[in-house]
């Protein structure tokens, strides 16, 4: 098969105009660990660690919901000297937790157990880890649009970014994931990326390659998306979804902000699936997919 032949799920996104908005995995944790070899297709899962301590870090981040990334940094694949791993948690309060180690054993990795405990202590605050999946193994579109993105985001801000296995939402390849912010994009290029990560670490957001918030679910990442979209870019939480109300494939959802943003608005969500298509390079199988829209947006 040639190049030309290939199916690129992002190509095919973006031909069929599918919404990035409402797309973002709901999560409020993360566990990176970093792994410089090759990265097998299903990520962590599957590593040959030994079995206990895999057992252990599966079995804790589970009961959290928290999602295992593995990451890099772009381009450097030095065995020298320990491994980073990392706990990160956004709290309800929109407060910040992040608890870093280095691991040598496979027996090392056993402290993320106990970091992923509620109690567990982590530095408050800290700098935002920005992740930009590039995962060959898993989706071709993932490598051939993260690693550029990676290595533009690299040059910028080094000690920030990562390279990370699968986030979700192959087809909006590049994907990058701020955390523990929890802040999905997608559609990217080098060129938008650092335009959209500055913005970000400036607390501005905006509803261009947003793909959404992952403390709130689909149909509330929509409605916030179009108030960004309408009223202009907005701090991570200068906006807050207070009630939500749902009748069939309706939502109606209260969202309030903080001066000079508009202080109450009234934002009408529907939903519809699409017609079956390929939505990921490998994908075998054709599949419909969620699509939310929002019909209504008042205020006060």
């Amino acid at each position: 098969m040639t190049a030309a032949e290939r199916f690129f799920c992002a190509d095919a996104a973006r031909t069929r105009g599918d919404s990035l908005a409402g797309t973002a995995p709901y999560g409020s944790v993360w566990v990176l660990i970093e792994h410089r070899g090759g990265w097998p297709p299903n990520g962590f899962d599957g590593l040959d660690l030994e079995p206990h301590t895999k057992g252990l870090v599966f079995a804790a981040a589970h009961a959290v919901r928290a999602r295992v990334l593995l990451i890099r940094r772009h381009g450097r694949r030095s065995p020298e000297g320990p491994s980073s791993w990392a706990v990160l948690r956004h709290e309800n309060s929109g407060a910040h937790r992040q608890q870093w180690g280095t691991w040598n054993r496979d027996q090392d990795l056993a402290e993320i157990a106990g970091a992923l405990d509620d109690s567990a202590p982590g530095e408050l605050g800290g700098p935002p880890v920005v992740l930009v999946c590039a995962h060959s193994q898993h989706d071709t579109c993932c490598a051939v649009r993260g690693r550029p993105v990676g290595r533009a985001l690299s040059e910028r801000w080094p000690n920030l970014v990562w390279e990370c296995t699968h986030v979700g939402g192959d087809r909006f390849a590049a994907n990058v994931v701020v955390a523990p912010d929890g802040v999905y994009y997608g559609n990217l290029d080098a060129t938008s990326a650092v335009t959209a990560v500055e913005e970000h670490l400036a607390d501005r957001i905006h509803a261009e390659h947003l793909r959404g918030y992952t403390d709130l679910f689909p149909p509330q990442q929509t409605a916030l998306a179009a108030v960004l979209r309408r009223f202009g870019p907005a701090g991570r939480h200068d906006y807050a979804v207070v009630d939500t109300y749902r009748e069939d494939n309706c939502w109606r959802i209260r969202i309030t902000g903080r001066p000079p943003h508009p202080t109450a608005l009234d934002v009408v969500v529907r939903s519809h699936r699409t017609p079956p298509s390929q939505l990921t390079c490998r994908g075998l199988s054709m599949s419909s997919a969620a699509v939310y829209e929002v019909t209504a947006i008042s205020v006060g």
